[in-house]
């Protein structure tokens, strides 16, 4: 839509015009089609529907055809060829239009070097000779490309490849001199504009900046002895057409630089001294003499006139792209006060719901009293009201109420505890040694921050990023090592009984092993996602990943049936993965809706994709007698995706609830647990044996009581993941619906991303129960490194996913999955472009932020279901190794949880289960502490705490990532590599 733009309308697009690429308004600007159409020139088109959309009811003929479906390489190149002959011949034209299609969309879907290229180029030659030999004397050819592509096929970006194309001009009689060229002219497509309206005779357009190519302009035969007089001319209308609009500019907008606005009207004004002194000497005189000084004149004038034209086009061209300092530091320092207030808020989590009115209610209030005090004042003064300057100050006013409380309740807590330690004279540890926590992954975050600030690190941010996130797992595994938490001396004291030791240093070695097994798979899942990184032009030798084409673009039979098979397996081992943890943890016994939705619904959804992967991978000659069908097929299967992963959220949203309870007045309980694997020590018998005896023992004391009742027993299965399996449903319907949104190819990329993200979820989960095997509180905060590597994982999955932040790598093709025929509204192609490209993010911020609106639901679904299970029931229920206590009414649900559950909170108590064997005596003993994620119920004000610590958190890892950036292209704003480099990664923090 830019290039249609600028080749009507003589401007230069804005960077926002980017978002008109679909659902096209129309063009209020002054443009050569409207100058056409007011000069009675009857304009008819054919071709891309686009021009419809841009130039609304002014054809007096137009043939349209739909254009957004990249995959259709034929419908518009025969449309116009089945009309374009026969209109070439009917003379009812003074314009003809033709905007064929099928090389653009040739080269997004196969590559320039395909053959199916090769065969439109063909028809585009034999279509152009059949043209030339049409056309009449007082008609003139024009083609032209309105942009060219890279070796992959796609355009957008600033390279050599993507900015040049052809320019071919042609009339049967001549219109300049021929003249040979070493070297081919190079023109901006803006001045098509000025060189077309005055051959056609008509005006240009009021914001035209383009310059007439002066080549297409010579004198008249009995003026040949000036061969400079109708390129004078020419210039001579297009110079004050410039002046023109540019005095309109400036007066209006006040921001051209006043010493160039004044270099340029003296060089206007010389210009056209000169010309009419020219044009003045030449109609006094009835034949020009042909003198050397004035050919001189004649050519001085020419330069002069060009140089103007160029001047003033590079003067709004630098004037556009201006930069405020001013208001790029009030954004650096909001937001840096906004990561301060994020960092302070996390470490102050736990209290922070004793002091939300100093912290929150208070700030909320100074903050709109800014904003409300500023806006008054604007209308007192008569300053244009600016929504932007009066959120400006609503934020300021919060945070400096924030921070004015904050540092307040800081300096009396601090004195308080002065007080209190001189009054006691107790000894506590030195502040910084609380702070070396933060050390190693703030300072690789801040590695990371400063990398920015590097081109070359930039361009290869996704192997920095990629090595930063090893160096902060591996870290993290050797720091259990040097504590001494991967060994078992802790246990090898005079008062641990000989079986707890024993157990302990099974289990050590057991979590070793799974340390180094989740380690090595984080590693090489890491190593094997590069083989999708999208090369940059500025990276040499570099090799495109042939992940990243379609195999619509494989020409080998052999190779398209091998890569579609692995396409399937992967996506059908993604589902398999997640179905068998579904299955381990017992979430999938339930008769629930969403456990019969993941039962049939995702292998449903699995198989939808599978097809429709096989119609996009046939070649066309495969479907010719169906083509039809197909074309209904590729918008009927997403869109059944579409409405089953809909579903299926609303299902979690309704109901998450994955538990199945069980009542028996028997007991459900075995006679002893489950032992996975072979007893073949001594140890193992001694820790069963025991078991059997007491539930003997149980057993013969009920039977032989004269009081004999049976017992009530209430099994629940899933219990102890029933939160994170609510989360891991919504972040596989995420995911298969990403996937769908990318080729075929990349679902092996996303089965690497669960397997990276479950790895480090492991490894996380590892670390904390070894590190807290005595702090049950701590379980209630995630560190400071399992944030940071959490954010780097999803920043490094961008790139592993095809993306790189530069536009050419923009996967535009997702806009039209399920809508081939194009939109009505720019909304839903920007979200699924969006959901695209920043499909990691959405993964790996899932658990954070899309569990939040589904827990009230939650809890009082199953305070309901356990209400009606052990109603009337005053004693502690088994529940499978779990103890369920007395329930607690539905009215006080909204007191126990009231946020989402992200999983680097809830792993640490999912792994529980495997590392707690060596509690097993204490659970034995009949201290029934509840496990798992069930712990999370018994304290809802730490669990509320947590997850504001983890949010904030969240939000200082990225808050500081995007600071980082601004500042970047704050400080490098002049920078050479400004808008090819460092703008594109801005926009995309």
């Amino acid at each position: 839509m830019q290039r249609i733009k600028g080749m009507t309308t003589g401007t230069l697009p804005t960077f926002i015009d980017v978002g008109s690429n679909f659902a096209s308004s129309a063009i209020q600007e002054d443009n050569l089609i409207q100058q056409l159409v007011q000069n009675e020139k009857k304009v008819v088109f054919m071709g891309d529907d686009t021009w419809e959309g841009l130039f609304p009811k002014k054809f007096f003929k137009s043939f349209p055809f739909p254009s957004f479906n990249v995959k259709d390489l034929h419908t518009v190149d025969d449309g116009i060829l089945q009309h374009i002959y026969t209109t070439v011949e009917g003379n009812e034209w003074d314009v003809l239009i033709a905007h064929f299609l099928g090389v653009d969309h040739c080269g997004h879907r196969f590559g320039p070097y395909h053959p199916a290229m090769a065969e439109k180029l063909s028809q585009m030659n034999k279509m152009l000779r059949s043209l030339i030999g049409q056309l009449q004397n007082d008609t003139l050819l024009v083609v032209l490309g309105d942009h060219g592509m890279t070796s992959t096929g796609d355009h957008g970006g600033e390279s050599e490849a993507e900015v040049n194309a052809a320019l071919f001009i042609y009339s049967t009689t001549p219109l300049f001199e021929i003249k040979h060229v070493e070297d081919s002219n190079v023109v901006s497509q803006i001045d098509l504009v000025p060189t077309l309206a005055l051959l056609l005779g008509i005006p240009i357009p009021y914001s035209n900046i383009g310059m007439v190519m002066v080549d297409l302009f010579i004198s008249e035969p009995k003026l040949d002895d000036n061969q400079y007089l109708e390129q004078a001319k020419a210039l001579h209308i297009n110079a004050v057409q410039v002046n023109r609009f540019l005095e309109s500019y400036s007066n209006a907008a006040k921001d051209l630089p006043v010493t160039k606005l004044k270099y340029l009207k003296e060089l206007f004004s010389s210009t056209v001294a000169e010309y009419n002194d020219l044009i003045t000497v030449i109609q006094k005189s009835e034949k020009i003499v042909p003198d050397q000084d004035f050919h001189a004149r004649f050519q001085n004038l020419l330069i002069a006139q060009q140089r103007y034209l160029r001047e003033t086009k590079e003067v709004c061209r630098e004037s556009w792209a201006r930069f405020n300092p001013a208001h790029m530091l009030y954004g650096i320092v909001l937001l840096a006060a906004t990561c301060i207030h994020c960092f302070l808020v996390s470490e102050i989590a736990s209290t922070f719901e004793s002091l939300y009115k100093q912290l929150l209610l208070y700030p909320v209030i100074w903050g709109l009293t800014a904003g409300l005090t500023v806006y008054i004042w604007m209308l007192i003064s008569g300053i244009t009201v600016e929504p932007l300057m009066i959120c400006c100050w609503v934020a300021i006013g919060s945070h400096v109420s924030f921070h004015w409380n904050f540092w307040r309740l800081e300096c009396k807590k601090h004195n308080l505890s002065n007080e209190l330690i001189q009054s006691s004279n107790i000894c506590i540890r030195p502040e910084w040694k609380s702070w070396l926590k933060f050390f190693i992954p703030l300072g690789i975050l801040l590695l990371r921050c400063l990398a920015m600030f590097s081109n070359s690190f930039v361009i290869t941010e996704g192997q920095v990023v990629s090595f930063l996130l090893k160096s902060l797992v591996t870290f993290t595994v050797l720091k259990l090592k040097w504590n001494g938490k991967l060994t078992s001396y802790g246990l090898n004291t005079s008062f641990v009984p000989d079986i707890q030791k024993t157990s302990g240093s099974v289990s050590h070695k057991r979590e070793s092993f799974y340390l180094i097994v989740f380690m090595v798979t984080f590693v090489v899942c890491i190593l094997f996602s590069s083989n999708f990184y999208h090369c940059r032009e500025e990276i040499a030798d570099c090799e495109p990943s042939p992940f990243l084409k379609p195999l619509s673009r494989i020409s080998n039979s052999q190779q398209k049936n091998f890569h579609y098979i692995l396409s399937v397996s992967s996506l059908g081992a993604l589902v398999y993965l997640i179905r068998r943890w579904f299955l381990h943890y017992g979430n999938l016994n339930s008769s629930h809706l969403v456990v019969f939705f993941i039962r049939l619904g995702f292998p449903f959804i699995v198989f939808c994709l599978c097809c429709y992967w096989a119609v996009n991978a046939a070649s066309e000659e495969s479907f010719i007698k169906l083509q039809d069908l197909t074309k209904k097929i590729v918008v009927i299967i997403p869109c059944i995706v579409f409405v089953l992963v809909i579903t299926g959220f609303l299902i979690v949203l309704w109901n998450p609830i994955t538990v199945f309870l069980k009542d028996n007045m028997e007991s459900d309980e075995a006679v002893a647990p489950p032992y996975k694997g072979c007893m073949e020590t001594e140890v193992d018998c001694l820790h069963v044996v025991p078991l059997i005896y007491r539930k003997m023992q149980k057993a013969m004391s009920v039977n032989f009581n004269d009081n004999q009742t049976k017992t009530r027993t209430v099994a629940a299965y899933g219990l102890g993941t029933v939160y994170s399996a609510a989360v891991i449903t919504v972040v596989a319907l995420l995911t298969l619906l990403l996937i769908m949104l990318h080729n075929e190819r990349m679902s092996l990329a996303f089965l690497l991303l669960f397997l990276e993200g479950f790895s480090f979820l492991e490894i996380h989960g590892t670390a904390r129960n070894l590190s807290l095997q005595s702090d049950n509180t701590g379980y209630f905060s995630v560190p400071w490194y399992a944030v940071t590597a959490w954010a780097f994982t999803a920043t490094q999955f961008f790139y592993a996913t095809g993306h790189q932040p530069i536009f050419p790598a923009i996967q535009w093709n997702a806009a039209f999955v399920g809508f081939i025929e194009g939109h009505s509204t720019n909304i839903l192609p920007a979200l699924l472009v969006g959901m695209n490209t920043f499909a990691s993010h959405i993964l790996f911020a899932a658990p954070l932020h899309t569990a939040l609106t589904c827990w009230q639901c939650f809890e009082l679904t199953v305070l309901q279901l356990f209400n009606n299970a052990i109603q009337n029931t005053k004693e502690k229920r088994k529940v499978f190794g779990y103890v369920l206590l007395n329930h607690i009414p539905a009215k006080d649900a909204k007191k126990q949880l009231r946020v989402g559950c992200p999983l680097l909170l809830l792993w640490p108590f999912v792994r529980e289960m495997k590392s707690s064997k060596s509690k097993n005596i204490k659970k034995e003993s009949g201290d029934d502490d509840q496990v798992m994620e069930m712990r999370l119920r018994e304290n809802p004000q730490m669990f509320s705490a947590a997850m504001l610590q983890l949010g904030m958190r969240y939000l200082f890892v990225y808050g500081v990532q995007l600071l980082a950036s601004v500042c970047t292209v704050a400080i490098l704003r002049r920078h050479l590599m400004v808008w090819k480099i460092f703008a594109p990664k801005y926009v995309e923090d």
